[in-house]
């Protein structure tokens, strides 16, 4: 029997999606997990896998429409089947011109997604955004902001296309359009030669940031709680657990951060909550998100379940979905459903900072360097290994001596890290 695939709903605030790219054709053969299409929503171009098996019968939209989501956008069923087409509320295409797909008019000054600066000319839109042009979504997303002509790039993906890796070789490599740069044989310091403003088009990721936290730090009253915490012991104990694993497969101490936060969220329920107007709902499982950087913005991947799974297991799940957020290519599943979110700036040597919270959840944590510094220890200056975190917590919800306890219970499981493998 036929089965009608839906434009799938990722994340409580996604209202549409563009379908970038049909992966299946009518007629092709299509197995219960294989990806069915490429769509972009705020947060990412990803990849929608078919519920299930058989032969693409219908494909009900075309690529670059618009569709909202839970409409339906294919059929899948049985060979020779005959399906009647399913009503679809809106097969518009993208208002803004989806340059993906088709070249803007050179006739007109501007279009509605990227408008004409007066001070500064910009680059012909026809030579950036060609549709002959074989590339990623992500590729042209990372040209267009940067101004790059995917014409001049040699793509290393199949037949030819240009991907992610293709375009970021070319930014450092200095093939940019607007700004160059002498390098001064006095003070070894780069002397930029131009001055002219410069007007940045957001990418439909960075409005959906800009939105959601503006909306977040406007209606969600934050409180925050900060400790440090002695991370001595898990150092030394991942320095003895990386010794046995391969290179791809050691744990990061953020690893040990993911672990520790599921356990004491286990203690904290009221962390781990949505607020829903007269009522807080408490999530049964603890699905922890690390905030990812991305071109563009971040991305949030999420692990399921993450207080029931060993560390090992966590550290690889994080960095397969770690490596497909930066390769735009991001399953439903990797993003959606976290409970409570970590931001973790260590490894850009910040001592501390604090995020705001990801609605609709009720906290996020933010986690600095874990730092060698001088401390006393009874009575005595030694080194030890110290790290900062900073809770940030919806007062609607919970309340500071809880958030204090929360953070103590971290300290717990981070400053005896065997807890975590019992």
């Amino acid at each position: 029997m036929a089965e009608t695939i839906n434009m799938p709903k990722l994340g409580f605030d996604m209202a549409e999606g563009t379908l970038v790219r049909w992966v299946k054709q009518v007629g092709e053969n299509i197995n219960k997990g294989d990806v069915l299409a490429e769509i972009e929503t705020d947060k990412a171009t990803v990849e929608v896998e078919s519920p299930a098996g058989g032969v693409v019968l219908q494909l009900i939209v075309n690529q670059g429409d618009v569709v909202p989501v839970n409409a339906p956008i294919a059929v899948v069923g049985v060979a020779g089947e005959k399906v009647d087409a399913p009503l679809v509320e809106s097969g518009k295409q993208k208002a803004d011109v989806k340059s993906d797909e088709k070249p803007a008019p050179q006739s007109q000054g501007k279009t509605d997604s990227a408008p004409q600066a007066l001070s500064t000319p910009q680059p012909p839109v026809s030579s950036l955004q060609s549709p002959e042009i074989k590339a990623s979504p992500l590729a042209k997303k990372i040209a267009r902001d940067n101004n790059i002509n995917l014409a001049q790039l040699q793509g290393t993906g199949p037949g030819g296309r240009v991907v992610r890796k293709d375009v970021e070789s070319a930014l450092s490599g200095g093939q940019m359009s607007k700004v160059s740069s002498l390098q001064s044989p006095i003070s070894s310091l780069p002397i930029v030669i131009s001055h002219e403003d410069e007007v940045v088009q957001l990418t439909k990721l960075r409005q959906a940031i800009a939105r959601r936290m503006t909306e977040s730090k406007t209606s969600v009253p934050h409180f925050y709680v900060s400790h440090e915490y002695k991370m001595d012991a898990v150092m030394a104990m991942r320095k003895q657990i990386n010794e046995y694993l391969p290179d791809n497969e050691k744990l990061s101490v953020n690893d040990f951060i993911v672990k520790a936060v599921a356990l004491a969220l286990r203690e904290f329920p009221n962390l781990n909550a949505t607020f829903a107007g007269d009522k807080v709902v408490r999530h049964g499982a603890v699905n922890v998100g690390v905030a990812v950087a991305v071109t563009g913005g971040l991305l949030t991947v999420v692990t399921k379940n993450t207080d029931q799974l060993p560390l090992r297991q966590i550290s690889g799940d994080v960095k397969q979905k770690v490596a497909r957020a930066r390769d735009g290519k991001v399953k439903p599943d990797d993003i959606e459903g976290s409970t409570f979110s970590i931001s973790n700036l260590g490894m850009y040597d910040v001592e501390n900072f604090i995020a705001i919270v990801n609605p609709p959840e009720a906290a996020i944590l933010a986690v600095g360097s874990a730092r060698e510094v001088p401390v006393v220890d009874n009575g005595e200056i030694k080194a030890g290994w110290r790290m900062k975190a900073t809770v940030s917590v919806d007062h609607r919800v919970s309340d500071g001596a809880e958030a204090a306890q929360f953070m103590q219970s971290l300290a717990k499981y981070l400053e005896t890290p065997a807890l975590m493998l019992v």
